[in-house]
């Protein structure tokens, strides 16, 4: 079997879902020897099994909504079940687009680790927090992820949203760490393989829209921003903000422009994903006003 690079997604984020795909394709010189694969959440009936229904995340009980901007996260423990439990494959979020070679992550050492992500120590006050935004995994030794019925114990709280999606149930000597430039942060340079606009308000294809997504700012990492919001009102943050790195935006919007070029992605598509607020205003203007991304 060769080796996937799995892509989890909902409607929301379809289009950088499709952008992201592409950019795998066109930088790698071993396109030839991996598959990619689009996982769609709306696709999954145990997911929308438990709409309206509460789960066990951070020691609080919230609602499920196929809705939300980040449902398809469970979808990051199915590809071992997807691959058989064999082989070698990388899932990763739609907000994530290769600058460099996916298959140097598909063909790496892993040193007979069973996962490797990016620790993130102190991210939202976790002490042993890891982004598995973006995770390689030896399929073969996850034989124990089995994400329907694990999805399932959050509602019978018998597992934790946050442990899950963290690897806390998981020994930390099975996981090994990734450099930060294969899911980088809101950051590009000559070394980015990986760029992830992970900050939602200013993901660049969305700004100037509404905000679809519950903001959960804390103060000092401590203190809920609800909590906070009966002592000190907190100014509302309603639309999606410029990307404060220009030539992320233009990044993002040349590998759309080439989509639109090869027949990947047509001018309906691109409309109906702004009349559904899923895509700027603005889109088809900035797509005919970016200039050509370099050569892969």
């Amino acid at each position: 079997m060769r080796p996937c690079v799995f892509i989890h997604t909902n409607r929301r984020q379809r289009i950088g879902a499709i952008a992201s795909a592409y950019s795998l394709e066109r930088n790698s010189r071993s396109a030839d020897r991996f598959e990619i694969r689009i996982l769609q959440a709306e696709d999954f009936d145990f997911l929308k099994a438990r709409e309206g229904q509460r789960f066990l995340r951070g020691n609080e009980k919230r609602v499920w909504e196929m809705d939300d901007l980040q449902s398809f996260t469970p979808l990051r423990f199915l590809p071992p079940e997807l691959m058989g439990y064999e082989g070698r494959a990388v899932i990763m979020d739609p907000d994530i687009f290769a600058v460099g070679d996916i298959w140097e992550l598909l063909d790496r050492d892993m040193q007979g680790k069973a996962v490797w992500a990016r620790p993130r120590p102190g991210h939202n006050g976790s002490e042993h927090y890891m982004a598995t935004s973006v995770m390689l995994l030896d399929c073969a030794k996850l034989r124990h992820w089995r994400c329907a019925e694990q999805f399932d114990e959050l509602f019978a709280f018998k597992r934790d949203y946050l442990k899950w999606t963290q690897l806390q149930y998981e020994p930390r000597s099975s996981i090994g760490d990734l450099e930060p430039y294969w899911n980088d942060f809101d950051h590009l340079d000559a070394n980015t393989r990986l760029l992830h606009n992970t900050k939602r308000r200013t993901q660049p294809w969305k700004t100037g829209l509404p905000v679809d997504f519950t903001l959960r700012a804390r103060l000092l990492g401590i203190v809920p921003a609800d909590w906070l919001q009966r002592i000190v009102p907190i100014p509302a943050v309603t639309s999606y903000r410029p990307h404060p790195d220009p030539n992320q935006e233009r990044f993002f919007f040349g590998l759309l422009r080439e989509c639109m070029e090869k027949g990947i992605v047509g001018e309906d598509l691109i409309r109906e994903e702004m009349a559904q607020k899923h895509l700027r205003h603005d889109a088809l203007d900035l797509l005919r006003r970016t200039p050509p991304l370099a050569a892969a």
